[in-house]
């Protein structure tokens, strides 16, 4: 089976004067009932060799731990209804722009640590400063999102968490793969690392390796992706 790149993307990227193939796996629609280590092992399996790093987005690490559910179930709060409005809307993701996607951030966080987050955006955007509400909440928050147009069904109806404990899941991963493995979140706005199966693997690396996000961002359905260095 040959390997094809999602549309407007490419294979091969340079990071620090050497390349890398990015090879983007398909898999079937990642549900609660699936192991996401039985899934990997299933379609990475043909195409694996020693020393490549596996990506995996991390929607579907979450999404395979029960941390995704329809919005139709979460009945946002009078604090999340007023929180929303003062969340910068992207056009790469809700994140927590929505009721729903914050009604899950409240209730991941804690009410004293979301206020705590409100009030340090509150004072450092005047100057310029922005994202200090992600870093003062902590827990990963900032991988919260929700339904979007081009989510793949039936998950453009539903919110989602981050994935419990990603490094421990990286590293379990790799114990039955045998490669490195990222747990990322990844759009066309930038790059996030939730989790690694080796600490020495940088961010830094990851974020240039992914930077124009090659799992892609609608309905490509390749949340797997090799990393392979040239030659």
């Amino acid at each position: 089976m040959q390997i094809e790149p999602n549309q407007n993307k490419s294979l091969e990227i340079s990071v620090d004067s050497e390349k890398y193939f990015r090879l983007p796996i398909k898999t079937h629609v990642i549900t609660a009932d699936d192991d996401i280590i039985s899934v990997v092992e299933k379609y990475v399996t043909p195409f694996k060799k020693a020393n490549d790093y596996l990506f995996i987005s991390e929607r579907v690490v979450a999404i395979s731990q029960g941390r995704a559910f329809p919005i139709s179930e979460i009945k946002p709060s009078w604090l999340a209804n007023i929180l929303v409005k003062f969340v910068h809307k992207s056009p790469y993701g809700i994140g927590l722009g929505s009721p729903w996607t914050m009604e899950l951030a409240i209730k991941e966080a804690g009410i004293p640590r979301m206020l705590f987050a409100a009030f340090v955006s509150a004072i450092t955007k005047p100057f310029g400063v922005r994202g200090m509400f992600y870093k003062a909440v902590g827990k990963n928050i900032n991988a919260i999102d929700g339904p979007c147009d081009y989510t793949l069904p039936p998950y453009n109806k539903y919110a989602k968490l981050a994935p419990l404990k990603p490094n421990k899941v990286a590293k379990e991963i790799k114990n039955k793969m045998g490669i490195e493995v990222v747990i990322i979140d990844a759009n066309d706005l930038g790059v996030n690392v939730l989790g690694k199966s080796n600490s020495e693997i940088t961010d830094k690396f990851c974020e240039k390796v992914f930077k124009d996000n090659p799992l892609g961002q609608t309905n490509e359905q390749t949340p797997l992706c090799l990393v392979r260095k040239v030659g």
